[in-house]
């Protein structure tokens, strides 16, 4: 069973950072893209930022130049460093990776979610 932990959430106030981290575990054959959303109360869930294995990124606009997104493939870990919070960017925040396993000599991709984490900006 694939699982996807998250953890570095809390409480901080405007202008601060914090660091979120997920580690991936479980029976994987390679871990591809990998990514964070967040879920503001009363709306929709929305990218965050995104990398490739290679390294590759990309960034909603409104976290542009305050955020970034980095992975570690021999930890099956990635991380979301976020300075400059700002109370807007309080929400939910789910990590996600596109995982492939080997079924019979194929590979086969799965989208998985992570189980959300608090961030609380205050003002």
């Amino acid at each position: 069973q694939v699982q996807l932990v998250e953890s570095g959430g809390g409480l901080v106030q405007a202008g601060g950072s914090l660091r979120l981290s997920c580690v991936v575990s479980g029976s994987i054959f390679s871990i591809n893209a990998m990514g964070w959303y967040r879920q503001a109360p009363g709306k929709q869930r929305e990218l965050v930022a995104g990398i490739t294995t290679g390294g590759s990124t990309n960034y909603a606009d409104s976290v542009k130049g305050r955020f970034t997104i980095s992975r570690d493939n021999a930890k099956n870990t990635v991380y979301l460093q976020m300075n400059s919070l700002k109370p807007e960017d309080t929400a939910v925040y789910y990590c996600n990776a596109d995982i492939s396993n080997l079924l019979g000599g194929v590979r086969i991709h799965s989208n998985r979610w992570g189980q959300g984490i608090q961030v609380t900006v205050s003002s």
